[in-house]
């Protein structure tokens, strides 16, 4: 079981916990994510990413938007509750160095949350950063002052102008692409539109661009293959080949037709847990 230390909540349906998992939190590095399981009853399998962790306490945070079924019974959930089962580190870290050049990181909405441990790493690596945030308003940001504590270059974008720069953030992104002095490595990580036009941004100017990919997931050991996505000309499983790859090779417009495969069934349906089935005795 893992407590729950620490709840907040970020904005109307995005929360931040911190919890207890302290082999996850030693083990643990930059780009890898866990399943979560909220109880043992035939309970949800999903993935979330890990926002931070400390060794030292034992602690891990995760960042998420309770937008379905299991992520508004994880948002209910208060200080001194556990979770069930949480399985990971999950998924092939993501691979980090010294470049010679900046290294811009797009955050977009939640996807800032997966981006923080790999900004730490890279930053650790003594590299210099230039990162870009981007929400649809102001009361949808988050993470800034960590990530403000980190990047050499911070720029903040909403799509209404209500704080920061009112631009979408392959603005910035191609004006550094377009400079004196342009990236040497790109990481994009959000919505699959923005990490799509983030990769379209810098392909034209032969940045390597690495996208984090969060699709249907279930066991996260490769065994059902539903978080399949097509890489170049070959299968990838995201949770155990990704969740990063090349953004210039994803077929981004396959990943987002797979993640709207089950929409009619979700919309359709009705939860019948713990409801009477006739014929069956209590």
């Amino acid at each position: 079981m893992n407590r729950i230390v620490k709840k907040r909540r970020l904005s109307a349906d995005v929360f931040r916990f911190t919890f207890e998992a302290p082999n996850i939190a030693r083990e643990r590095k930059a780009g890898q994510f866990l399943i979560v399981q909220l109880d043992n009853d035939f309970a949800e399998r999903f993935p979330l990413t890990i926002a931070d962790a400390d060794p030292e306490t034992g602690t891990i945070d995760i960042i998420f938007q309770a937008v379905g079924a299991s992520t508004m019974k994880l948002a209910a959930m208060e200080e001194g509750d556990s979770i069930a089962n949480v399985l990971g580190p999950l998924g092939t870290p993501t691979h980090i160095e010294k470049v010679d050049g900046p290294v811009v990181c797009v955050g977009g909405g939640i996807g800032v949350a997966p981006m923080h441990p790999i900004v730490q790493a890279l930053r650790a690596a003594g590299n210099e950063i230039i990162v870009i945030m981007g929400a649809r308003n102001k009361e949808l940001l988050i993470m800034e002052n960590e990530m403000k504590a980190l990047a050499d270059t911070l720029i903040v974008c909403t799509d209404d102008g209500s704080y920061g720069r009112k631009a979408l953030v392959t603005e910035p992104l191609k004006e550094y692409c377009e400079s004196d002095n342009p990236p040497a490595l790109a990481f994009a990580i959000g919505p699959p539109i923005m990490m799509k036009f983030c990769a379209e941004t810098t392909k034209p100017f032969g940045i390597p661009t690495m996208v984090s990919l969060n699709t249907i997931m279930v066991d996260g050991t490769g065994m059902c293959g539903g978080c399949r996505v097509t890489v170049g000309d070959e299968t990838k499983f995201v949770c155990v080949d990704g969740p990063e790859f090349d953004g210039h090779k994803v077929d981004f417009n396959n990943m987002m037709l797979r993640l709207k495969a089950y929409k009619p069934q979700e919309e359709d349906h009705k939860c019948r847990v713990g409801a009477d089935v006739p014929g069956e005795s209590k």
